[in-house]
């Protein structure tokens, strides 16, 4: 540190005084010499030497902040470390734009990794992940629906036997209009009987338009119910299927809901058969 002579214009210390505490004796790193005119105009009364040590320590400050602010950048320095590709690896300041997508490790400036990020992910990964996100949505809603016909089984039916009621209800609707079609179909299996013996008795001549109509219609109204008649026994198929599967799954239900009451009741039980812990009386 350089050291200040004493100012001129400052008066000397009589000998009965003690000497002041010079506050200017030492200036800071790079204090300037000379003072600049005005702030000695503006401050008269402090003396030159304070004024340069003051002056001196202001700029020093400004230096210190312009000289972090420079290396701030530097003590914040990031290096990116990818693969490229071809497998060759890089380290690099910035992320090159064509490998933005890439996977990258950032390190700091020791070389320590602080952050990883992933690559972004490839159309057969992004379209993988829809996938699975569609199938897990259409499981959600499968067990939702499953979920809604086990409470409505449960709230429909009280035993097994009203289950084999609905059943039989059920298919004695769909015989009913079997019986019926088949009914039907025995009419027009005789009329058709009939108008092919007439046709047959004609021999060489030719038919009547109105038979060949009827024959026509005829044919086309037994296409039709025999349709329906495979189509209801089809239903009775499905039907008694359907009832057989919701009396399985009713049984089901119900052994749990058993259980979960017996597992209950049980711990009620355990809770109320536990012996209080008694209090003994206090002696004074």
């Amino acid at each position: 540190m350089a050291q200040l002579t004493p100012d001129v214009d400052q008066a000397a210390p009589r000998p009965d005084q003690a000497a002041p505490a010079r506050a200017d004796r030492v200036l800071p790193p790079l204090a300037p010499r000379v003072v600049p005119p005005d702030i000695i105009d503006k401050h008269p009364q402090v003396s030159k030497g304070s004024l340069r040590w003051l002056y001196g320590g202001l700029l020093f400050s400004l230096m210190l902040v312009a000289l972090a602010l420079a290396l701030a950048p530097l003590a914040r320095a990031t290096t990116y470390k990818w693969v490229d590709d071809h497998g060759v690896v890089h380290y690099t300041d910035k992320m090159p734009p064509e490998a933005i997508d890439k996977g990258r490790v950032e390190l700091n400036k020791q070389g320590i990794p602080v952050k990883k990020v992933d690559p972004a992910p490839s159309i057969e990964q992004r379209r993988a992940v829809q996938a699975e996100a569609e199938r897990l949505k259409e499981t959600s809603k499968e067990r939702e629906a499953t979920e809604r016909r086990d409470r409505a089984l449960l709230q429909s039916y009280t035993s097994e036997s009203e289950i084999d009621l609905a059943r039989s209800r059920a298919l004695a609707t769909i015989d009913s209009q079997l019986q019926s079609s088949q009914a039907y179909l025995a009419q027009l299996t005789r009329r058709r009987a009939e108008l092919d013996s007439k046709k047959t008795a004609l021999g060489d001549k030719p038919s009547p338009p109105a038979l060949e109509r009827e024959l026509e219609s005829i044919q086309s109204e037994l296409a039709k119910h025999e349709a329906f008649v495979s189509e209801k026994k089809q239903e009775v198929a499905n039907v008694t299927a359907r009832y057989d599967s919701d009396k399985q799954r009713w049984r089901e239900l119900r052994a749990i809901a058993d259980a979960n009451a017996a597992a209950a009741a049980g711990v009620s039980s355990a809770q109320t058969a536990r012996p209080k812990a008694s209090t003994a009386p206090t002696r004074n």
